[in-house]
């Protein structure tokens, strides 16, 4: 089968020739297995291929003007939602963080007048270009952040300011999550026009889970978070495409809101939080909804043997493969303190072990 037909099988929840494998990583171990496969530093497209990545990701770029100024004197990034980043070293690499938090107490106003990117400053042209250039490979959208709203109003208020701002309906926080979803969903229903039939799915994302239970309850999601939410889908399934929601931590407790809203699939699957484990999920939801993840970025990839994340992956693999409907992926970006041997091992375990026939 091609990527394509592999993944589009797998969405459907039926059984392809083998599961489809995707890749996430940071820079560090990134780097690191690039040096494995002799591969330049800049070449992320050999690398998915070296590892047979059935996925590929097109996202229309910004070509407006700069909205936000860097500060360098502080080694401070800032993007065109405003949004500030500063570099964090650690011990295995290194991470960027979020600060300053520019609207923590904006007003209204203040938040009606803050700077962001507009739909028509996005170049679409590119997307079509990439999505054909991809051809056989199982191409998306969006990604994990769209439209995010905790995460994406966390870090210009805060995530204490924002889940209060959930709570009361604060006019400040409302608003900038209306704004920034008007825009996200122009550029999507922009990007997929232009697409001509390139996409293949649509990825969206809202970190909802701890590892310990929910972060908001039901009744607060289906308030405040499914309706932006519904928007997104109603826009991919107007393109009569699949689509997948990222969530961290312990978030199944809203699947069944994701199926009755149309969602396909679900993405991250930490086994370590509550009401995560692959056996839980495959039985609870397996047949209704498609699984992307399961493969822990905190487990034996990152902290133990090769024989060990051999033993893991093949064991998610048997639990999660049976009747289809599953993607070989970590939860989340491998982590730099995952050594190379162990990834490596990792995508040869679904590789060799992901087989239907």
């Amino acid at each position: 089968m091609t990527s394509k037909e592999r993944v589009l099988l797998a969405l459907a929840c039926q059984e392809p020739d083998r599961v489809p494998i995707d890749y996430f990583a940071n820079p560090g171990i990134d780097r690191r297995l690039k040096e494995h496969f002799g591969l330049a530093v800049d070449d992320h497209e050999g690398l998915l291929q070296a590892l047979q990545v059935d996925f590929r990701g097109v996202q229309p770029p910004y070509v407006g003007p700069r909205l936000h100024a860097d500060q360098p004197e502080r080694g401070v990034l800032v993007d065109d939602w405003g949004i500030h980043r500063r570099w964090i070293e650690h011990e295995s690499g290194g991470y960027w963080d979020f600060c300053d938090f520019p609207l923590q107490e904006a007003t209204e106003d203040e938040v009606a007048e803050w700077p962001l990117p507009s739909p028509d400053d996005f170049d679409y042209n590119f997307v079509r270009e990439q999505s054909w250039k991809y051809g056989d490979h199982a191409v998306y959208t969006g990604h994990a952040g769209l439209p995010d709203i905790i995460n994406g109003n966390g870090m210009l208020r805060t995530m204490e300011q924002t889940l209060v701002d959930l709570l009361t309906d604060d006019p400040a926080g409302m608003l900038l999550a209306a704004r920034r979803s008007e825009i996200l969903l122009e550029v999507l229903s922009r990007t997929l026009e232009a697409a001509r039939g390139g996409i293949d799915f649509v990825w969206l994302g809202e970190d909802l889970g701890t590892q310990i239970g929910p972060t908001i309850s039901g009744a607060l999601y289906r308030r405040q978070l499914r309706p932006f939410h519904q928007r997104m889908v109603d826009v991919a399934k107007a393109y009569n495409l699949p689509v997948m929601i990222h969530s961290c931590g312990s978030s199944s407790w809203a699947f069944d809101d994701f199926i009755e809203m149309g969602i396909d699939a679900v993405d991250t699957l930490q086994p370590e939080a509550k009401n995560m484990s692959p056996p839980y999920l495959k039985q609870r939801f397996g047949g209704r909804l498609a699984f992307h993840g399961c493969i822990s970025t905190a487990g034996p990839v990152a902290t133990g043997t090769v024989a060990a994340t051999v033993a893991d992956c093949r064991r998610i693999l048997e639990t999660m493969m049976p009747g289809g409907g599953y993607c070989f992926s970590p939860t989340h970006q491998l982590q730099d303190n995952s050594p190379t041997e162990n990834v490596v091992a990792m995508y040869e375990t679904a590789r060799r072990h992901g087989r239907y026939r």
